[in-house]
């Protein structure tokens, strides 16, 4: 018995060897892009009536407060403008120009191999919003977030396989001055990661330097139309049913650049969308079919996300409940009607309402990303490191994210079927020629990798293992890993011409 030991542990140790090795695409059991829609919330009629009550929405109450640009803009391609200062959409108007809309988006990275496809059902988890403070999971405190802490966000993200983009998570609250925070925004993520990334911009004024610094960062402006790698995510309603009149003014400039629109649709149910899973789906779906008029009335088939991004309220309390089971709903339900309508689309999933990485961040992170990733939502944001209803991120649980989605697209790749894994000559040979269980057999071993996603950090020891190894804590895990992360030089880093140029060009808050 003890002779045989040594083999075991040998064995063991290799096998584990062999778990934490790169994976070749070409074997990876989970990749960005992979099929989901298994899980459909809505039925084909559920989707019809929502729809037709968009169109009812848009044709009988239309939006208020659209800049004089965007009436002229709308007017001119068939929106009606009342006497009470609202614009009317006809239905016609709204076929003609999802019609015209770009029904498969490439999201662009500096690394192509990054590069996303919007189309169908293809998933794609990343990070997004605009939180104000940092989670310090040492002191369990929470302190404003700063241009550092979303630059070493941007690092962690791009060594964490799972988290497919980057949208600005968090707010860089060291920077007062907003157009220098929009500025060193895009600085400090592109910087930090060769992934796509998204931000959003205070004024349509600073979109001009915004574009000189991807200009720069690019090569050129031909290089950077070609390939745009940043998209700008634009707030452009007020929910109930009003546009964002700077925001817009924002959306028409970044068009004019050549960048990708996210077309955010945010409401709360029960405060700025009706409370009712149905209602704010209807809401959400009219503002961006707006969205979706006023980007093709600007540049027919521009490539425009329809960000339909409703949140759940806790209606005993007012509080936002964006961790909760109509939250998943919520979002499901939007990844439908973007297949209904043929549309690109991403929804929120995977934020906590916990104000730490603890069991009720991993249920309600959980919940909402598994159902996001089967309903076949193409970017599934805020999938990693966000707490407190949106007000507050953490780095280490992003890292932890990581293992949690890998685990979540697990579960959108589904079951194969086939003569392979069907597997009746395994079971005959073990049965009638082996020694009875499967445990090392060629099959097995060939397919370890292919079908199953093991976790980094994530502990599946016996307890016996764990003891011996220090009884290592979640956390603990995480955060050396964030200080291996961050120690390390950043592969998306400028070059030394190109960061100097950025420099004397740009007042950059980063330190060298």
């Amino acid at each position: 018995m003890n002779a045989q030991s040594p083999r075991r542990s040998g064995g063991r140790s290799a096998r584990r060897a062999a778990r934490a090795a790169p994976l070749s695409q070409d074997i990876r059991p989970i990749r960005a892009g992979m099929e989901g829609g298994q899980y459909k919330p809505l039925t084909d009629r559920d989707m019809q009536r929502i729809h037709e009550t968009a169109l009812d929405a848009l044709e009988q109450i239309g939006l208020a407060d659209a800049p004089q640009s965007g009436i002229d803009i709308l007017t001119a391609a068939g929106a009606i403008l009342g006497d009470d200062g609202r614009l009317r959409f006809p239905r016609a108007l709204v076929d003609d120009m999802l019609a015209k809309a770009c029904k498969d988006i490439t999201l662009y990275s500096r690394d192509a191999k990054h590069d996303l496809q919007l189309s169908g059902n293809r998933v794609h988890f990343g990070t997004a919003g605009a939180a104000v403070h940092m989670v310090d999971i040492d002191t369990e405190d929470y302190r404003d977030s700063t241009i550092q802490d979303l630059h070493d966000a941007a690092r962690i993200a791009d060594q964490l396989d799972n988290i497919h983009f980057l949208q600005r998570p968090m707010v860089a609250r060291d920077i007062t001055d907003n157009k220098e925070m929009d500025l060193n925004t895009i600085y400090a993520c592109c910087s930090g990661t060769t992934k796509h990334v998204g931000v959003s911009f205070t004024e349509p004024g600073f979109v001009p330097d915004a574009l000189e610094m991807l200009h720069m960062i690019a090569g050129d402006e031909d290089a950077w139309r070609a390939r745009p790698f940043v998209s700008n995510t634009n707030c452009f309603v007020v929910p109930p049913m009003k546009f964002a009149t700077e925001s817009c003014e924002v959306m028409e400039a970044c068009i004019r650049g050549g960048m990708p629109i996210l077309l955010l649709s945010a409401g709360m149910a029960g405060a700025t969308a009706p409370s009712t899973i149905a209602g704010a789906i209807v809401q959400a779906t009219a503002e961006c079919l707006a969205g979706i008029v006023y980007v093709n009335a600007i540049a027919p088939g521009h490539p425009a996300i329809c960000g339909t991004w409703p949140f759940g309220l806790d209606l005993r309390t007012g509080a936002m409940s964006v961790g909760s089971g109509e939250q998943a709903l919520l979002s499901a339900g939007c990844a439908q009607m973007h297949k209904f309508y043929g549309l690109p689309g991403g929804a929120a999933a995977g934020a906590s309402d916990s104000k730490l990485p603890d069991m009720q961040a991993g249920w309600e992170q959980m919940c909402s990303n598994v159902m996001a990733g089967l309903s076949g939502l193409n970017m599934v944001y805020e999938a990693a490191g966000m707490h407190a209803s949106l007000l507050g991120f953490c780095h280490e649980s992003l890292i932890l994210g990581d293992d949690l989605i890998g685990q979540a697209m697990r579960t959108v790749r589904g079951i194969e079927v086939d003569e392979e894994t069907l597997a009746l000559e395994q079971i005959r040979d073990v049965c009638l020629n082996g020694p009875g269980h499967y445990l090392g057999t060629d099959a097995t071993l060939s397919r370890m990798q292919k079908d199953h996603v093991y976790p980094t950090l994530g502990d599946r020891t016996s307890p016996k293992e764990w003891a011996e190894l220090g009884k290592p804590n979640l956390l603990e895990k995480a955060k050396s890993r964030k200080e291996q992360i961050l120690v390390q030089r950043s592969v998306a880093r400028f070059s030394p011409d190109l960061d100097q140029a950025l420099r004397t060009r740009f007042k950059i808050h980063l330190p060298h």
